[in-house]
């Protein structure tokens, strides 16, 4: 039972990852990132807090952002456990989105959808589990014309955001304390 504990635990600290870069709650991600953790994924890498001030730069810009998390495979050594698991992010770009990016502007809005997989090292330290180190990998990219029925444009409360007003807010408060 207790490996089973263990990877509800982890795959608490994955999903409140995909949750923090979609919402923008950077403020989230000293409770997912043991204090000595590496990242590397494409452009992006460095230590933990590193990473964020570089994933602000990249994704803040974006109209809107969906990472999807799937097929994770875990594999415990002791308080130790390398896992991967396969993403699917899609990304929104503005029009005036930045040209120097990892996805660069083009002068109208478009969708880039990723293919990925994080392969991700979390220590168990004190009855917690950290994300220690993670690669990402990409497999594939596609980037489409933006198509979207208006819904960008339509009524700002039935969008998500990526502040406080979304009604998620009560969802991440236990990790929030």
């Amino acid at each position: 039972m207790a490996r089973v504990e263990d990877r509800l635990k982890i795959a608490d600290k994955l999903h409140l990852y995909t949750h923090a870069i979609d919402r923008r709650r950077w403020d989230l991600m000293p409770k997912i990132f043991h204090d000595e953790a590496i990242f590397l994924f494409g452009e992006v890498e460095g230590d933990w807090r590193g990473f964020i001030e570089q994933a602000k730069a990249i994704i803040d810009p974006m109209i809107s952002t969906h990472h999807q998390l799937a097929n994770t495979l875990f594999n415990f050594d002791g308080d130790v456990a390398h896992c991967e698991s396969y993403l699917t992010a899609t990304h929104i770009l503005p029009a005036d989105y930045p040209v120097d990016m990892p996805f660069p502007g083009i002068g109208r809005r478009y969708v880039v959808t990723v293919g990925a997989r994080y392969i991700d090292r979390f220590e168990k330290q004190n009855d917690e589990w950290w994300l220690k180190s993670r690669n990402g990998v990409f497999d594939w990219r596609q980037d489409t014309e933006l198509n979207d029925g208006g819904l960008i444009d339509g009524p700002q409360d039935a969008l998500g955001q990526t502040n406080e007003s979304d009604p998620s807010t009560i969802v991440t408060s236990k990790w929030r304390e």
